[in-house]
């Protein structure tokens, strides 16, 4: 770009490849303008961006950088962002330092030199890539970013204002600042430096005062809620004490009673203990008479023991006499027995006599049925060759029917071990579906509408006339689940979730049912009608391999045949090669001598590009993504095998079970033929047998007929010794009755002979127990008088002990000492007022205490809670007098304050408004700034508002982003910070590529402004960034334009000498 005729050629000096024209001049620029204080003299920029190595001398008024878009324009702007201290979200590109260093570089680092009277502020940071760390230096001494950002703010430089510092990506964002935040980055960037610490100190007051305001309120409400409840209390406070009164009457009367408890139990006692000796003479009278009847019960008692002595004797005797009865008693009965045996004997002989006969007689019969049917059975001899030829065709039938059984246990074995290896087979495939049903999962859990979409698919696949694909993440199946992180990288999300169709009119049948109809969010891609799948790539991979490179993208894949052809023809994956880490370490040789436009490594992803202005190579990188969905990996081929393995195992199984079926058959035929054949062998074999087991059996009968014979019984013999036996048992038990009889007199004998003695013993009984009962009658008298003796005693001992615990009782209620016994006289002189019976005090008891049950709910912490409440607010008066006292010190405050804040402001706000008018009245468009609030006490709703109006037709709005287009913004904008250029203090504004949405005749109005506000004298310096200008601009003297140039055959660093150029060109003009 060429500056006009009049205008001064700038000297420029550049290291690297980036050349930007500059003076070299520290306190006036080129042109002799003084810079002011805090205005950038040099900038120098190492490894920085674009840069290799670059300094730049702006000048002191407005500063244009013009070039290409890439040059390396906004990368000074990050220069002095970044340099002065400035955040990284500032500028709105990377949020980390070190990205702002040259690729290839560990360190980068800037250097700024900024105008002040004194001596010069240079100021230079080193970033480090590794760690994200800066290194900071103030004038080559080492220093902190605190110490810098105190330099840069003494300095009124604010990075961080986008009324002083507008880079390009925060543009739009100065049409989305609030009224409030435009003010005050209005009061920050021109305002004096204590306009806004006054607007900050209006604000924290009217907080402080809000506030204030508050717990006046609360206090007051406090208190007045505090002085009720204590009027409520008062009346309750009175009949506490009232309450009280009847309580210290009712101490008293407790004090009183146990003294009178004390003085009754005394009484009583006396009483007891002379009772208590009365009835112990009598007593003593009572035991001297007992003494002669004692004697006569203890003569008594010797002569019925004697008596009873006799009895027990005449008892011992009856008792062995009883004992010799019972014995001949048993023997009698044993005899009886003996002869029911003898008889039962006889009887048994009788009935196995009979039966004896009656066997004989059956058996004889039974041997003449088998002789008969002996004579009719024939002789069988002649089947025996039969019988054999039967039995060898048996063996016949068992050796076929071993063999048939050999041969299916065999192919039960194979048809056992064809089952296990399709079970195993199976297995490994229900394996690889649940690998395939995990993807499914995971698109059910992301992509809920394309799940539901693949299951209507499954479902109706006959509406469509060729087969329509599931989504490509499913049906693409990873060799390597490593390698998913390149193919997620590299295929868009939206693809991945795409069903893949092989023509138009199914994809736009398949879209209407779930789009329109199911309102499902689908995509879906039509695969080429000619495959490209098997596509060659551009150069094969051995090229390459020497790069580090060791695959296609393709290569690390399956999928049917149009997915792939979709995915070489939309991504070309065909031609994408993947790389490793040697291809990392050689990425710049790789990007030059390769010309591949998409390079992966191993972990980072390569676009190469070609500028549209210089035609240099334009890489970029990025990390790869993390793979979700098809980290699974399904060896489709192993999937194939394993399906053709099971089809082979089910048709020999279905051959084996064939074959059992028919040699089953084959076993069942022998099996009947063999049946038949026993059968009718044992048919023969019983017919041959049949006589033999006759006589067999006629010869048994014999022999048993013989044996009954034999055994017959003499019935008149037994029936003879039965007799003798029984007579001899007569016999014995004839003795044994008159032995019987004897023992019975003897018996009756001594049973009256007891029966005297112990009429005896009951005469002696009778009158022994008649002393007994006269006895008895005079201890029972005894022991009573005793037991009222005792009863009399201990009742003395309890009234002591009463008397004692009432006397202890008595003087703990009166706190008298232990050894007192006395009453001391004043309460002598409080009881004589008081009742001196129990029930008289008992009455008056319950009669206080009924009274001083009336007062119910109260306690000392009614009156307590009185006295603390009555503290609390006279505490609390004396607070909110105080609060009160520091509201009016507030709002004093804020009059004083807001009269030094606001008149000021409504004077700059006036300036400021002049100015913008004036640049708008000369575009023929209207404009206005004002200061805005809806309520003049809320301070911090105080905004600065910007109207204009670019049309004659329409009335004022407001600069919003919504309202006005994007020029119309750019242009408030420009037009606003010009506005602000002649008030400004700050000591310089940078402005970064805002005529971009700027139609020519706006752009050239502004830049005549811009030209004009920017180049008076005593203003502060200007950087305005552009990638073009528009032909036959206005140009001042004092103005420097700095020329960013950026391409492949740019001069070495130290042979650039624009002196040397400008000798040049004048001997070319005088040549001509």
């Amino acid at each position: 770009m060429m500056a006009a005729p009049k205008r001064k050629m700038s000297n420029y000096r550049e290291v690297g490849s980036k050349r930007v024209s500059s003076d070299c001049r520290q306190e006036v620029d080129m042109t002799g303008n003084q810079f002011v204080e805090g205005a950038i003299v040099r900038i120098k920029m190492n490894n920085f961006l674009t840069y290799d190595s670059c300094e730049i001398l702006p000048g002191a008024n407005l500063n244009m950088i013009v070039g290409a878009n890439g040059t390396g324009k906004s990368s000074i702007v990050c220069a002095i962002c970044l340099g002065l201290a400035g955040k990284t979200s500032f500028i709105g590109r990377g949020d980390k330092v070190g990205l702002y260093v040259k690729r290839g570089y560990n360190k980068g680092c800037i250097e700024l030199e900024l105008y002040r009277r004194s001596k010069n502020l240079i100021i230079s940071r080193e970033i480090s890539v590794i760690n994200n760390q800066s290194v900071w230096q103030i004038n080559e001494e080492h220093a902190t970013q605190k110490m810098v950002e105190e330099q840069i703010s003494a300095l009124n430089i604010q990075v961080g204002n986008l009324c002083q510092f507008l880079p390009q990506e925060k543009v739009g964002e100065f049409a989305k600042m609030s009224k409030i935040e435009l003010l005050e980055a209005t009061e920050k960037s021109i305002g004096p430096p204590e306009m806004y610490k006054f607007h900050s100190d209006l604000k924290n007051y009217r907080e402080k005062e809000k506030e204030l305001e508050n717990v006046c309120k609360e206090k007051l409400a406090a208190l007045e809620k505090m002085k009720q409840r204590n009027e409520r209390s008062e009346q309750d406070v009175q009949r506490y004490y009232e309450r009280q009164r009847h309580l210290d009457k009712i101490k008293v009367l407790e004090r009183k009673r146990p003294w009178v408890e004390y003085e009754v139990a005394r009484q009583e006692h006396e009483q007891v203990k002379h009772l208590r000796e009365q009835l112990k003479q009598e007593v003593k009278s009572l035991k001297e008479a007992q003494a002669p009847v004692t004697r006569r019960i203890q003569v008594a008692e010797k002569q019925c023991r004697e008596q009873e002595a006799k009895v027990m004797a005449k008892v011992s005797e009856i008792k062995k006499i009883s004992q010799d009865y019972k014995q001949r008693q048993d023997l009698l009965e044993r005899k009886d027995k003996e002869v029911e045996e003898v008889q039962q004997n006889l009887r048994m002989k009788n009935d196995e006599e009979i039966d004896r006969q009656k066997r004989i007689s059956n058996t004889k019969k039974i041997i003449d049925d088998l002789r008969n049917e002996l004579n009719a059975t024939s002789n069988y001899d002649h089947m025996q060759p039969e019988i054999d030829q039967i039995t060898t065709t048996l063996r016949k039938v068992q050796e076929e029917k071993g063999a048939i059984d050999s041969e299916k246990a065999e192919l039960r074995r194979e048809k056992e071990n064809l089952e296990r290896e399709k079970k195993n087979v199976l297995a490994n495939i229900k394996r690889l579906e649940d690998m395939m049903n995990f993807k499914e999962a995971k698109l059910q859990d992301r992509f809920r509408d394309t799940y539901n979409a693949v299951v209507w698919l499954r479902e109706n696949r006959n509406k469509f006339h060729a087969h329509i694909y599931e989504p490509i993440m499913l049906e693409l199946n990873m060799k390597d689940s490593r390698n998913a992180k390149y193919v997620e990288t590299h295929i868009s999300l939206n693809d991945l979730r795409a069903f893949v169709c092989l023509n138009m009119e199914d994809m736009d049948t398949f879209l209407h049912e779930v789009r329109d109809k199911q309102r499902l969010k689908v995509n879906a891609v039509c695969a080429p009608t000619i495959s490209v799948a098997r596509k060659p790539p551009t150069r094969p991979i051995q090229e390459l391999q020497r790069y580090g490179f060791v695959s296609y993208l393709r290569e690390l894949i399956d999928a049917p045949e149009p997915v792939m052809s979709y995915l070489c023809d939309q991504y070309r994956i065909h031609d994408v090669p993947i790389g490793t880490a040697k291809t990392k370490l050689m990425i710049e040789k790789v990007i030059k001598e390769t010309r591949l436009h998409q390079i992966y490594t191993g972990e980072e992803r390569y676009i190469v590009k070609k500028s549209m202005y210089s035609n240099k190579v334009i890489s970029s990188n990025m990390a790869l993504k993390t793979a979700q969905f098809l980290i699974v990996q399904v060896d489709v081929q192993q999937r194939r095998q394993l399906d053709n393995q099971a089809n082979e195992i089910t048709a020999k199984l279905n051959a084996v079970e064939s074959r059992i079926a028919e040699i089953s058959e084959m076993n069942r035929q022998l099996e009947r033929k063999d049946n038949e054949l026993r059968t009718k062998k044992k048919e023969l074999l019983e017919m041959k047998s049949k006589r033999r087991q006759l006589e067999q059996k006629i010869s048994t009968k014999y022999d048993s007929l013989m044996h009954m014979e034999m055994d017959s019984i003499n019935l008149q013999e037994e029936e003879q010794k039965a007799n003798a036996k029984m007579k001899a048992i007569y016999t014995q038990k004839a003795k044994l009755v008159s032995e019987v009889t004897q023992i019975i007199r003897t018996c009756m004998r001594l049973s009256m002979e007891k029966v005297v003695f112990v009429l005896e013993n009951t005469m002696l009984t009778y009158q022994k127990n008649q002393l007994e009962s006269e006895f008895k009658e005079s201890t029972a008298e005894q022991k009573l008088k005793e037991q009222q003796y005792r009863e009399l005693d201990a009742k003395k001992h309890k009234l002591l002990n009463t008397c004692k615990e009432h006397m202890k009782e008595a003087r703990r209620i009166c706190d008298l000492d232990p050894n007192e016994n006395d009453i001391p006289p004043e309460l002598m002189t409080a009881f004589q007022s008081l009742p001196n019976t129990l029930d008289e005090i008992d009455a008056c008891l319950n009669e206080e205490k009924t009274r001083a049950s009336c007062f119910t709910g109260l306690n000392f912490s009614v009156v307590d809670e009185y006295k603390r409440r009555k503290q609390e607010i006279e505490n609390l008066s004396d607070d909110l007098n105080r609060k009160k006292s520091e509201m009016e010190n507030y709002k004093l405050n804020i009059l004083q304050v807001k009269e030094r804040w606001l008149n000021p402001l409504k004077q700059l706000i006036e300036q400021i408004n002049k100015k913008f008018s004036e640049y708008f009245c000369s575009m023929q468009c209207a404009g206005e700034v004002d200061l805005h609030t809806d309520n003049e006490e809320e301070y911090d709703k105080y905004g600065i508002r910007i109207r204009v109006k670019f049309r004659s037709n329409t009335q004022l709005h407001e600069l919003t982003q919504h309202h006005q287009s994007g020029g119309e913004r750019s242009v408030s904008t420009m037009l606003y910070l010009m506005a602000l250029q002649e008030l400004n203090r700050c000591p310089f504004r940078v402005v970064d590529e805002i005529n971009q949405g700027m139609d020519p005749t706006n752009e050239r109005r502004v830049f005549e402004m811009v030209v004009r506000a920017a180049c008076k004298e005593k203003t502060s310096q200007y950087f305005f960034i552009t990638p073009k200008l528009l032909q036959n601009l206005t140009y001042a003297d004092n103005m420097t334009v700095l020329c960013v140039y950026n391409g492949p055959h740019m001069l070495p660093p130290g042979k650039w000498n624009l002196k040397a150029f400008l000798r040049r060109r004048r001997r070319v003009q005088v040549h001509n």
